[in-house]
């Protein structure tokens, strides 16, 4: 008599949920790249680049969706020091 449910194999179950996990963060990525433009790039910008990194390092099926965010990241920093020389400000406004 057995009590517990037998042993499955979860390594592709394992490996499946991780590449998923990877494509979410590529799209989170680009969409807080392309939001961070716009508002609160000072937060939005680093996280974006963060997640692209991680997607990438985890082997993402959606790469080039990373590297957009890792680009959008990039530019929402690069917008923010712009707006920082202009306004001789941390912050920038309109």
């Amino acid at each position: 008599m057995q009590l517990t449910a037998p042993a499955r194999s979860t390594t592709i179950d394992v490996k499946h949920t991780g590449r998923r996990d990877a494509d979410g963060m590529a799209v989170a990525s680009f969409i807080l790249g392309l939001v961070g433009l716009l508002v609160l790039n000072v937060f939005l910008g680093p996280i974006a680049i963060a997640l692209a990194g991680v997607a990438l390092w985890r082997g993402t099926a959606r790469r080039g969706r990373a590297f957009l965010g890792l680009g959008l990241g990039i530019a929402d920093l690069l917008v923010l020091v712009a707006f920082m020389q202009l306004d001789s400000t941390v912050s920038w406004s309109f």
